[in-house]
Order: C-alpha cells, then structure tokens, then sequence
C-alpha cells in the first residue's frame, strides 16, 4: 500500500491510497474511526457549598444544569494528546491511580453572570495543554452561581466512548479515470457546464481534465454527452481518501498512528496463522 498526500492543514487531510484493495482501504477507515487513542475528560470533581472571591462576595456553586450534563460537556471537549507522553491509565506504573504520565488535570474557576466556555479549562501543567478550540460553550452561569470544578483526562480509543474519538468524516472513493475521445468530441463543452467538480475545462479549443482528483464519478459529463466522447471508470486498487479531526492530534499524526496500529495487527494475525500451521 502506498500513500501519497495531495493536500493537508492541521485538522484535515487528503490522500491518494494506491496499490491496496477496498478491503484494505476500509480497514484504514475502521481503524482511524476506532482505534486512534486520545486524550478524554474522564473524571469531574464538583466543588460543593459557598465560593468567596477576593472582594468578599459569595456565591453558591451551583449551575443552570446539573453536574451530570456539565461532565458529559466537559468530557467531549478536544483534549491536546501527545501520543509520545501518555500512557494508558490501567497500563500506567502508578498502578491507576492517576500522574502525570497517564493523566492530564484541568481546573474550571467560573463566577456568574458569565458564560463558560473550553477555554477556561486551566491545564494543571505546561500551557502547551491548553484547549485549542476555547470558545465551545460549556454552561451559562447567573447572578450568584459559581463553577468550580477539577477534571482529569486519561487515554482511551472510541471502542469505550465515543469522546475518545478522534476521526469524523473518514471516507473514500475510488480513482477516477476519464478518457475524452478527440475523433468524437465536438468540444461543445457541454460536459464542462455539467460538472459539479469543476474536472473539466477548454483549453485551446478542446475539452480536457483539469482537475481529475475531484472527480467523485457522478457520470453529470457522460449522460449529457450525446456523442459517447467521454468514458469514465475508476480503479479498484486506487483510492482517494480523505478525513478530519476534532483537533486533538493533528490529522498526519493521526495517520501515521492509524498505519501503525494496522501494522501491529497484521503483524500480530501473521503470527498467530503460522502458530496454528506449526
């Protein structure tokens, strides 16, 4: 399986997949949708009774919703993860109790009339910690009401929630191959205004490709053809991939991460096939 990457940001990216199978393309897919580990609020500890602040006044911690929800928010917030520091929790030499090698703590000091967003969510270790996206809103506090709050991310794969998982809109497509028959076409360009892709374009006078990797094969160019001047067809060990992140890892971390994983389970069905041979 090769991987050629055709474009990239920090949450998305989009790459070519040659010489592999759909079966293969779709275990990349499965894999990226499930088995990437990330970083995760797990545990939200509530301060509970009156807060006083530097001037004197009280406030009563408490909110419009209950500790419940504000958790599950909290708990679906994009949590930076360095694959490289963290361990999982039950695999950590702190036999899980929680440190700094299997967890990250997070600390929320909100007085009401505000709104709570991500990005009052102060990391309990270097900045680099921080929420990335800091405007999702977590709550809406009154007059009086204060959130006070501690939570701890730890590891974990969208097989046990999906607030570990990283990947959304993981999907491909087959390569596409266009052939314009020059003897046929009339260059009336037609096919071009038919494109919802933009694949086509009149150079010269003549109808060509321009832009064959957004081609998506709805075959628009082919029906409107009335001369049978284009074929299109698109390849079964070529595919065009693409997916985006929640901003946790970066989406080519993310992708390394998923071919990795892959090679350790084949690695590990190799083995056990040959066990069963011996």
């Amino acid at each position: 399986m090769d991987i050629k990457v055709i474009s990239q940001t920090e949450t998305r990216i989009r790459f070519v997949v040659s010489n592999a199978s759909p079966s293969l393309v779709n275990s990349l897919r499965r894999c990226l949708m499930t088995e990437i580990p990330k970083m995760a609020i797990e545990l939200v500890e509530f301060h509970l009774g009156p807060i006083m602040d530097e001037e004197g006044n009280e406030y009563e911690s408490v909110s419009p919703l209950f500790d419940e929800i504000i958790a599950h928010r909290l708990g679906l917030v994009p949590v930076p993860t360095d694959l490289s520091l963290y361990v999982p929790k039950d695999e950590c030499v702190c036999g899980g109790e929680g440190c700094p090698n299997c967890t990250i703590m997070y600390s929320i000091n909100k007085k009401g009339p505000c709104e709570v967003y991500s990005g009052d969510m102060e990391p309990l270790g270097p900045p680099e910690l921080r929420i990335k996206d800091e405007l999702i809103p977590i709550v809406k506090l009154g007059p009086g009401q204060a959130l006070l709050a501690y939570a701890s991310a730890e590891l974990g794969t969208a097989k046990r929630h999906a607030k570990w998982q990283v990947v959304s809109g993981a999907g491909y497509r087959y390569y596409p191959t266009i052939e314009i028959d020059p003897a046929r076409c009339d260059s009336g360009g037609t096919c071009i205004k038919a494109c919802p892709r933009g694949v086509l374009a009149k150079e010269d006078g003549i109808v060509k490709v321009v832009d064959l990797e957004s081609c998506i094969l709805c075959k628009s160019c082919f029906e409107v053809c009335e001369l049978n001047a284009i074929k299109l067809s698109g390849s079964d060990s070529k595919f065009i991939f693409e997916f985006e992140t929640d901003g946790s890892l970066s989406a080519l971390d993310t992708l390394k991460e998923a071919l990795k994983i892959l090679t350790q389970k084949f690695e590990e069905f190799r083995e056990n096939i040959s066990a069963l041979e011996a």
